[in-house]
């Protein structure tokens, strides 16, 4: 099956009638600041301090009342949403491939953010950035991104969040939100990358995509595993208690990403690859209240 096939559009048009809004809330970074001057809607006033620009006096304040106050004003900033896409080999695992959901959900959350007249960016990275879709405005956009997306590879050697990070927060023009969508298999740990964007005052939310097989994996007896983006094979017996453990591990991996989001309020999405990009981002907006 295509990655975006025809009814992909009308699939995204439908998520973004469903809500607009998809980013308000535990998604979005606060957009509103106050300025001085015409606005979207008035806030209130401040005194007069010398300097300031005449244009923005309350003229009629001043006629009743004699006082020098200037106009304060709400006005809405349009958000800055970067997508950071992990096109390292371990994404490549699943069928359909880990890579596959990541992309389309990543389109799809782009085009409704797109929609709400916000600004987008993709990074695509492994063990640093990799590939950059620049910032851009405006729903026709969405092909460009479209063809940038399915040329993209999940053949990165090895996950470096940190670095990805440190590269990503030199690069971006603003802050906002920063989407992550990937299985999180960083050999040095998730937290470090992820505190690079708390501390630097974006806003990160988590989409931790696994295959079925990764979390509960049907093997017993003499097998040899194969690590994708390594390649190294080791062979070994495998019984009932070694797939418990393993389990176990696996079930405190995907614990230990929901706490840590939950310790510093970020957002948090760990889903396997046998959903929909569609039902993937409906269940999103129903975790937030939207949908």
């Amino acid at each position: 099956m295509a990655l975006f096939d025809k009814d992909f559009l009308t699939k995204l048009e439908y998520l973004s009638i469903v809500s607009r809004k998809v980013f308000r809330g535990q998604l979005m970074a606060q957009r509103r600041t106050m300025q001085l001057g015409s606005g979207i809607e008035f806030a209130d006033h401040r005194q007069y301090t010398a300097g300031d620009d005449f244009r923005y006096l309350d003229w009629n304040l001043y006629a009743r009342h004699g006082e020098l106050l200037l106009k304060r004003f709400q006005e809405e900033e349009d958000l800055h949403v970067y997508l950071l896409l992990d096109c390292s080999k371990s994404m490549a695992s699943g069928d359909p491939q880990k890579f596959d959901l990541a992309r389309q959900v990543t389109a799809a959350l782009a085009y409704i953010a797109l929609s709400d007249l916000d600004r987008i960016s993709v990074y695509a990275f492994a063990n640093g950035v990799l590939n950059h879709f620049p910032l851009t405005r405006g729903k026709a956009r969405i092909l460009s991104l479209m063809k940038f997306l399915e040329e993209l590879r999940a053949d990165g050697e090895g996950t470096n969040m940190s670095e990805l990070t440190r590269e990503f927060v030199l690069r971006a023009p603003r802050r906002g939100l920063a989407l992550m969508l990937s299985d999180m298999y960083d050999p040095s740990g998730f937290r470090k990358g992820l505190d690079v964007l708390r501390h630097h005052k974006f806003e990160p939310h988590v989409i931790q995509i696994h295959h079925p097989a990764e979390a509960n994996p049907k093997l017993l007896g003499d097998v040899e595993l194969h690590d994708i983006e390594t390649d190294d094979l080791r062979k070994m017996t495998i019984t009932e208690k070694h797939l418990r453990n393993y389990r176990d591990v696996y079930e405190r991996f995907l614990q230990s990403i929901r706490d840590y989001c939950s310790t510093y309020g970020m957002g948090c999405t760990i889903t396997d690859n046998s959903i929909t990009f569609d039902q993937l981002v409906l269940n999103m907006m129903r975790a937030t209240g939207i949908a």
